[in-house]
């Protein structure tokens, strides 16, 4: 026997039934989307290197030391998407979508970091992401902010989770406040780990996000980047909360905040959980005002946010709470001949194409009416549709309540999609 072919670690497969929790959330994230204006658009997993180095930064963990990168037959350097918002710029430059435009835009799929992979954190992973390109105030921030907690409460989670605030300011606010955080961490140089001192020069707001308890009471004491905020950075952070106030979204300031992207400015966000251990971001997004004029562009105001979907079904899961997980199958067809059998593609044909929804199982591979009818109750169907010599005869189908003590009874084809519309439509 040949040897068994694993998946590469840290990409996983997704299976039923676990699928269906992603395909309802799939759902309500589409459904909230097109309810606030915004339209997808689709890019490549694989993009050229430089668009990476250029957007993120060259001297981010993810450039330095995450990207999957190889050369093509061409010798062009070529990366599979580590993030979705340069690929997203790029892809609306390219085709002229942004020039004095307002674009709402969403899309979702696979992204790849080569991370140690742990509960929540993989090699391949899933977003399910926005962009709002044209519109510079806190508005649009807020009105972002309140669509993601939309979301969260559409699947049931938003009681597990906090919102946290920050603002990056502008790059020059940032650079100055730089200054003296480098100067900060210099005098305690001894009680940085290895990963800070390696970041001290290169990416020092990094520090602040450490997750090294023994940094905790360093950090505590750094200089707050909020205290260096220009006014009119001050000025949108502040309108921004009073905003989020008037429309009843708690949140917390956390002046640590900074992600790990360079792109960003002013206004950083997290949606961030206790119940899934050291990966407790579900959510997060902020400003990027600089991004589309550092690719090529004119300067365009900017800000985006994406969802972790596995940390999302992870949260899901913890909720407890009825997801309709269930595969939602409505009814499970079975057949006692040949002939009954072939009767039966035809009506289930014709119930699919007469009942928009109905999720319809025809049973395959032939045994008794016994063993068909374990194998209607053990899909999970609500319903056992019967074609026996009975049924034959009177060209019915037989309807049997597999989950509830109700009598069967025998109905017309066109009785019994009548019945299922009225069924389906009252879910």
């Amino acid at each position: 026997m040949a040897e068994m072919i694993q998946a590469v670690r840290g990409m996983n497969d997704i299976l039923p039934p676990e699928t269906h929790l992603w395909l309802y959330a799939e759902y309500i994230f589409r459904r909230v989307l097109l309810s606030y204006g915004y339209q997808e658009i689709r890019f490549p997993i694989v993009e050229r290197t430089e668009l990476f180095k250029r957007s993120i930064g060259e001297i981010t963990d993810i450039v330095e030391k995450e990207m999957y990168t190889f050369l093509d037959r061409n010798q062009e350097t070529l990366t599979l998407r580590p993030e979705g918002t340069a690929c997203c710029v790029r892809a609306a430059l390219e085709h002229g979508i942004l020039h004095n435009q307002i674009q709402r835009l969403w899309y979702s799929g696979p992204f790849f970091r080569h991370e140690r992979p742990q509960k929540g954190r993989y090699r391949q992973f899933h977003q399910f992401s926005a962009e709002v390109f044209g519109l510079p105030g806190p508005d649009i921030d807020a009105e972002i902010i309140l669509m993601s907690a939309s979301i969260l409460d559409k699947l049931g989670i938003k009681s597990f989770t906090t919102l946290q605030l920050n603002s990056l300011g502008t790059p020059a606010s940032r650079s100055e406040y730089r200054h003296q955080l480098i100067r900060y961490l210099n005098e305690n140089k001894n009680s940085l780990d290895e990963e800070s001192v390696r970041r001290l020069h290169k990416n020092p707001l990094r520090i602040l996000d450490s997750k090294n308890p023994d940094m905790k009471k360093l950090i505590a004491h750094a200089p707050k980047l909020l205290n260096h905020l220009d006014n009119e950075s001050l000025s949108h952070f502040e309108r921004l909360q009073e905003y989020l106030a008037h429309a009843g979204v708690n949140f917390e300031i956390n002046p640590c905040l900074v992600r790990g992207l360079d792109y960003y400015t002013k206004t950083v966000f997290e949606w961030v959980t206790d119940k899934l251990g050291a990966q407790g971001t579900v959510c997060a997004g902020g400003r990027y005002d600089g991004l589309v004029e550092q690719l090529g562009g004119k300067a365009t105001p900017a800000i985006g946010l994406s969802f972790g979907m596995e940390r999302t079904i992870l949260l899901m899961q913890q909720g407890n709470k009825n997801h309709k997980t269930e595969n939602g199958l409505h009814a499970y067809l079975i057949t006692d001949s040949e002939d009954a059998f072939a009767t039966g593609l035809k009506s289930a044909s014709y119930l699919r194409t007469k009942v928009p929804g109905l999720k319809l199982i025809q049973h395959c591979g032939g045994g008794s009416l016994k063993n068909q009818f374990k194998k209607a109750d053990k899909s999970g169907a609500q319903y056992a549709l019967i074609i026996g010599e009975h049924e034959m005869k009177t060209r019915s189908i037989s309807l049997k309540n597999l989950r509830e003590n109700i009598p069967q009874q025998s109905l017309y084809l066109d009785e019994l999609a009548e019945y299922f519309k009225l069924k389906i439509s009252k879910k």
